[in-house]
């Protein structure tokens, strides 16, 4: 990573955390009374604001297609490749009709500032490598969706850090066969070229697909084993769909 050349975008991002802070004590005031609904409301104000905000900052554009498909209100589980570090920032700009967190590594929640700000909104942390703790995030992901909170994995377990999505981990999503609740599978391409592409922060347009929910509610046991790889067939031709707009603009 280029220490000097992301100082200006690390800037960013420390000033874009005053759009979080004024329905921190709200987000906390909900939870401390149980008020569930309340809750998720406060989260979707903050995370909608900020993610708006981030891209804007930084010269960023999203486009979607298929915002139609997805239901009023969860808990669903979105389901996704994941490029980069700003699929956060995309996700969160395209989608706010309701609360969502993430499914993130460990990492993410020892982060400056930012680490206790992804906590708050319901995420779930995954140690990598550590099967007990994976089961431990996943049963917390599971008791989060039961409480009426959607939540995002993204089964690669890591950032593509290209176009190319790499192997998903099928097991993943037992976060939405356990609790029966609805798959809203993903397909993004572009988020690589905010950061990963080259080391430092800069604006870049990215794409995505919304593809029709999947139910969970009532399938069998062969319906779900081969629920992933349908799940993992249908994201991934939508990234390679996504990609021919890089060519023709007309196609999205």
């Amino acid at each position: 990573m280029k220490i000097l050349a992301n100082i200006p975008g690390a800037f960013k991002l420390v000033r874009c955390l005053k759009y979080f802070k004024p329905y921190g004590k709200e987000i906390d005031a909900a939870r401390a009374a149980g008020d569930a609904e309340k809750e998720r409301e406060y989260i979707l104000k903050s995370t909608a604001l900020w993610g708006s905000k981030v891209m804007e900052m930084f010269g960023s554009s999203v486009n979607v297609r298929g915002l139609e498909n997805l239901p009023d209100k969860g808990p669903v589980v979105f389901v996704g490749n994941h490029q980069g570090y700003a699929d956060i920032f995309a996700y969160f700009a395209a989608f706010t009709k309701f609360q969502f967190g993430f499914v993130a590594k460990e990492d993410l929640g020892r982060l400056p500032f930012y680490g206790k700000w992804i906590g708050k909104i319901r995420s779930v942390f995954i140690e990598r490598g550590d099967h007990r703790s994976s089961l431990k995030a996943i049963n917390k992901g599971i008791e989060y969706i039961e409480q009426g909170f959607s939540l995002v994995i993204f089964p690669e377990g890591t950032r593509s850090k290209g176009p190319v999505p790499g192997p998903f981990q099928r097991g993943a999503l037992k976060l939405a066969t356990k609790p029966q609740v609805p798959i809203i599978p993903v397909s993004l391409n572009g988020s690589y070229r905010m950061f990963e592409e080259e080391g430092r922060l800069k604006g870049a347009e990215i794409d995505i697909i919304v593809h029709k929910p999947i139910e969970t509610k009532g399938i069998s046991k062969a319906e779900e084993k081969a629920l992933g790889e349908k799940v993992e067939k249908l994201i991934k031709d939508g990234v390679k769909e996504l990609q021919t707009r890089t060519n023709d603009p007309r196609n999205f």
